[in-house]
């Protein structure tokens, strides 16, 4: 475990490329596992999460290897592991891999850090159950360790009763070796990277409204290049929006539906941004930022940024509310909570009442932050370090490993550039 200092300083200037995305890497990884044949991906996240879902289909029986940097993977058919398979930090991880494992005929049990062991699963057990899956939670509570043996699926119509691109994505996995249509209706819009890719891969998907259909079947191998994932760039959007005299092009950003809401809600601020519909670059720079309302229908496509934004939202003139967080209860942290000690640490007025956050913009003073190892906690507080009157320490910085290793060497080199 280690800490980290950021103090305040000069503008952020230059170009970053952030990591392939996150929630994209990982379903590619899936899909080219129960492809026959060689898929070929470029692009992929270089996180930890990533790598322990690479780890985990190597471990299922697919064969790994690289071909300069293309990701080369041969899938088709997978085997009970000799071992525990270990998703690390990674909530996504955990609860796609059940979905793919839940109809694959052979048994298997995944498991993770401590975090992972703290977090629901039953949100994927109740439907995965539904459709004659046989698991086990190894506390009877619904907590990883969980135990998915050998089972024939049946597909069902699914109505979710909160929007869960993961929950989703699980159900869509499973389906695929069901028999019969798998239905999954969502009460909001959710991340639509599973669907997508699924019919990129000659699989039968039909998406109506909030409604989603997946026909039994195999994915064909395929070739993908991962964009950059919107979910890092929002950390340099922000910095750059928020420094004074910063201009920042984060290159390659994913523009698919409900992953971008980040960019619409800094726009409503007043931010300097545009995003290029045809290269996916992302140009921001400094500039007074207003107060706005972020509504609970927005939450499911900006959920993962939210703590960066608050921090936008400490650096706005008037009060800037989000509703709907009650997802954020149940990340890697109870993120909710965590945001909220962050800004009281640096000297912000929040307040949270329920699953609904209020943040007055002033001048915030740096201070130590606990992180409780969630990521994206981490990443925020360096960016809110780079506008406080004093310094900020961040405690158990190694935990931006688990979606952006090259963070800190990407903020030296921003902080850094002659442009």
């Amino acid at each position: 475990m280690t800490s980290h200092q950021v103090s305040p300083g000069g503008p952020l200037k230059g170009r970053v490329q952030v990591p392939g995305d996150k929630s994209i890497s990982h379903r590619v990884l899936i899909l080219a596992a129960l492809a026959h044949g060689e898929s070929r991906i470029t692009g992929l996240s270089n996180g930890q999460d990533v790598l322990c879902t690479l780890a985990i289909i190597e471990a299922l029986g697919a064969q790994v290897a690289y071909d300069g940097e293309v990701l080369v993977i041969n899938g088709g058919t997978l085997v009970s592991p000799p071992e525990t398979l270990d998703v690390g930090n990674s909530g996504t991880g955990m609860r796609l891999l059940a979905g793919l494992l839940a109809g694959l005929g052979i048994e298997a049990t995944l498991d993770g850090d401590a975090s992972i062991r703290s977090r629901p699963m039953d949100r994927i057990i109740d439907p995965l159950t539904a459709m004659g899956a046989v698991m086990a939670s190894a506390d009877g509570q619904g907590h990883a360790p969980l135990t998915i043996s050998a089972s024939t699926l049946a597909g069902i119509e699914y109505v979710m009763p909160v929007a869960s691109a993961q929950v989703k994505s699980a159900v869509l996995l499973a389906g695929l070796n069901a028999q019969g249509p798998t239905t999954v209706r969502e009460p909001s819009i959710s991340r639509a990277h599973t669907e997508e890719l699924m019919a990129a891969c000659g699989l039968e998907v039909n998406v109506e409204g909030l409604s989603v259909t997946v026909q039994p079947g195999q994915p064909q191998a395929f070739t993908h290049q991962v964009a950059g994932d919107p979910s890092q760039a929002a950390f340099w959007a922000v910095a750059a929006a928020t420094v004074d005299g910063s201009a920042v092009v984060i290159e390659n950003v994913y523009q698919g539906p409900a992953r971008t809401g980040f960019v619409e809600v800094l726009k409503r601020m007043g931010a300097d941004l545009t995003h290029d519909p045809v290269s996916g670059d992302l140009t921001v720079c400094s500039g007074p930022l207003v107060a706005t309302t972020v509504t609970a229908a927005e939450v499911p496509g900006l959920v993962d940024e939210v703590p960066v934004l608050a921090i936008a939202a400490a650096c706005a003139t008037g009060t800037t509310v989000f509703e709907g967080l009650a997802e954020l209860r149940v990340k890697e942290s109870d993120r909710l909570a965590t945001v909220e000690a962050m800004l009281v640490t640096l000297g912000a007025q929040v307040e949270v009442a329920g699953d609904q956050m209020a943040v007055t913009g002033g001048r915030l003073t740096g201070g130590l932050i606990e992180t409780h190892r969630d990521h994206r906690i981490a990443m925020a507080g360096a960016i809110a370090g780079l506008v406080a009157s004093g310094s900020t320490r961040i405690s158990d910085w190694d935990a931006v490993a688990t979606s952006y290793p090259n963070f800190g060497q990407d903020l030296a080199m921003l902080q850094s550039a002659d442009v």
